[in-house]
């Protein structure tokens, strides 16, 4: 492991510093002793040449690496430095008149050691939220035989595959429950802290934690396909990949580079010109190599991300495309879809009715209950969970097929049956009966049979007791908060008056969506679009920031920039927020470490000797790696901030 490396490397060289220190002529002249020895020289050499060689062999190593890529960096100035500092001093040591520079030498690597083990600790530190998400799949499962269970590896098991789950123990698999109850703690995949309660036909996540009651639970998806690998997946992407901040950052720390290289060298040239001996000219070089390292501004984007990406899958925001994750502080529209996001998405059928002779209205519930099975769409579970309470069996459906933004259609019992929108019904010339609407919260569909309008089921779907408080914050915020929904217009301008919303879309297809984000974005808004990742997709797409609502465990929104494991709206008020705390994260750490090299590189130089003042190799050295070190740690405060705002 590298950091133990490091590690390893600084108290072997800070032990052979002692003896290299104690025999520097110049330490000897400080401290006001002479301690030398026949070929005391040459020990003092043979120390140093180790420390340069093992101690300094990182630098060395990620010089050679550096120039073979043609872009120099950190490692190509440290290796610089220490390369001029041992091979003067060792040239002075076999006849060149001058001084040595052994113990700069030897401190300088160990203060670079140590500053690179320090922060290797803190990137560490800010993955470790990505590593507890890895942690969290159990590695063993209780896989039931018949009547046996038998532990094996969660790797060997397969779909089907039925596992017990004991009090207290993490769930193995993305499954669902097929006999138990209990309450299951899902905090550290969702961020939701109260635990949820799980029964048979309810869906599980692999890494859950579940409570006082025994589960057996058949697994669906595992390996790759589960639920936490797409999760550990998606982190481990967006800490990988570069977004426009970074990208400046990395084009600040190559600029500096050349520019440290080319100071060093003027600083050089100047106090040569100036008539100061080599051995000083040199150490202002040194010094000034060392100093101007952008080892600072190399961390301080990267560091942020690494945090943020993590807390941000733990509190259940999974960030796809980190540019917009860092740009989500200019949203001023903000676009819902209704359905799921700003109301619960659980339709309860509230009144149905058959206007068909002969058709009863049991009857016509049967028939919509029984096309709409096999959909997840709020709507169609909310039918088919009314149709249960009755106990009867579902007809068995053929040719069953979508109807985009309107419904769906097929062959039931022998009968063509369609269940649509009352936007279909107004295109296809139908009038619904006068009755269908007795409440603006509805939401109504109309059952057609074999052609003709056999009847309607009326839903209510129950606005979350979330969402008038985001709402009211997005306000707070400046932020223009839109509805588009395939609802009608009495149940979208219901729900939209209740919230307070500053406009809304009723009846709108999928399509219709990217209309409407266009039309905001040509007022000059910047817009995030909410919607399910599926028939949003291309709204997803249009906006400048698609958010996708998962179900729970659906990551799978690939036209999303970020996905909403919960359907929560505070959730998207906590991602502008965490955005906003990143974004000024990177901004303090470049200011810092920019800041820094402005004013330590004129001190490294020697603008103050007039004054008494010289920075020596090694000081400069303790400089940079405290400014990695500041960089660092406020970085880890990022950490602290979300948890804050979350809670």
């Amino acid at each position: 492991m590298m950091i133990e490396d490091f590690k390893r490397r600084f108290w072997v060289s800070l032990v052979l510093t002692v003896p290299i220190v104690l025999l520097s002529p110049m330490i000897q002249g400080w401290l006001g002793f002479e301690w030398q020895f026949p070929g005391s020289r040459y020990v003092l050499f043979a120390l140093s040449a180790f420390v340069f060689g093992y101690g300094g062999w990182p630098f060395l190593k990620g010089t050679v690496e550096e120039t073979g890529r043609r872009n120099p960096g950190m490692m190509t100035l440290i290796g610089m430095a220490i390369s001029v500092a041992f091979f003067y001093s060792a040239a002075t040591t076999f006849g060149l008149p001058g001084k040595s520079f052994y113990w700069e030498l030897a401190t300088l690597i160990d203060i670079m050691l140590l500053g690179h083990w320090i922060e290797m600790k803190s990137v560490l530190g800010a993955s470790r939220a990505l590593e507890l998400l890895v942690s969290m799949m159990p590695s063993e499962a209780h896989k039931i035989e018949g009547e046996q269970v038998v532990d094996v590896p969660v790797a060997e098991l397969q779909p089907g595959d039925v596992v017990l789950v004991r009090p207290g123990e993490r769930i193995p698999v993305d499954g669902e429950v097929v006999e138990g109850s209990s309450y299951v703690d899902e905090s550290m995949l969702t961020g939701e802290s109260k635990p949820v309660k799980k029964e048979a036909g309810d869906k599980v996540t692999g890494g859950a934690v579940n409570g006082n009651g025994t589960l057996r639970v058949r697994a669906e998806r595992l390996g790759k396909d589960s639920y936490l690998n797409k999760v550990i997946t998606m982190v481990q992407e967006a800490q990988q990949a570069k977004s426009k901040m970074q990208g400046l950052a990395d084009r600040a720390a190559r600029w500096l580079t050349f520019i440290a290289i080319g100071a060093g060298l003027l600083t050089l040239a100047v106090w040569l010109w100036l008539g100061y001996d080599f051995v000083f000219a040199l150490e202002r070089m040194v010094t000034v190599m060392v100093i101007s390292c952008p080892h600072a501004l190399g961390l301080a984007v990267p560091l942020v991300v690494a945090i943020s990406t993590a807390v941000s899958a733990q509190q259940g925001l999974l960030i796809r495309n980190r540019t917009a994750f860092e740009e989500s502080r200019k949203i001023t529209a903000m676009v819902f879809d209704k359905t799921g996001t700003l109301t619960r998405g659980s339709f309860g059928v509230t009144r149905y009715r058959s206007v068909q002779d002969g058709l009863a209205d049991d009857e016509l519930l049967r028939l919509a209950a029984s096309l709409e099975q096999g959909s997840e769409h709020p709507i169609a579970v909310g039918i088919v969970q009314r149709h249960q309470q009755h106990g009867q069996a579902l007809y068995e459906v053929q040719d069953i097929q979508a109807i985009t933004g309107k419904g769906i259609r097929g062959r039931v019992d022998g009968r063509e049956v369609m269940v649509v929108s009352p936007g279909w019904l107004r295109e296809n010339d139908m009038e619904a009966p006068a009755d269908a609407w007795t409440s603006e919260a509805e939401t109504v569909v109309f059952v057609i049979v074999d052609g003709q309008l056999a009847g309607y089921i009326a839903l209510a779907d129950e606005i979350r007791p979330e969402s008038p408080k985001a709402i009211e914050a997005f306000r707070q915020m400046g932020i223009k908060v839109y509805m588009a929904t395939g609802d009608n217009e009495k149940v979208a301008r219901a729900v939209a008056e209740q919230l307070g919303l500053d406009g809304y879309y009723a009846e709108v297809l999928p399509h219709q969506k990217v209309e409407i984000v266009r039309e905001l974005q040509q007022r000059g808004a910047f817009v995030a679009m909410t919607g399910d990742g599926v028939n949003d997709a291309p709204a997803l797409a249009q906006a400048d920031i698609g958010i996708a609502v998962g179900s729970g465990t659906d990551v799978a929104a690939e036209t999303a920039d970020i996905i909403l494991v919960n359907s929560n709206p505070m959730d998207i008020l906590h991602l502008i927020q965490f955005g906003r705390a990143t974004y000024a994260k990177m901004v303090q750490n470049l200011v810092w470490a920019t800041g820094y090299n402005a004013f330590a590189i004129p001190l490294a130089a020697g603008v103050a000797y007039k004054w008494g003042f010289v920075l020596s190799p090694a000081l400069g050295a303790v400089l940079m790696s405290l400014s990695t070190v500041i960089v660092a740690l406020n970085a880890q405060l990022l950490r602290r901030s979300m948890t804050r705002t979350r809670a």
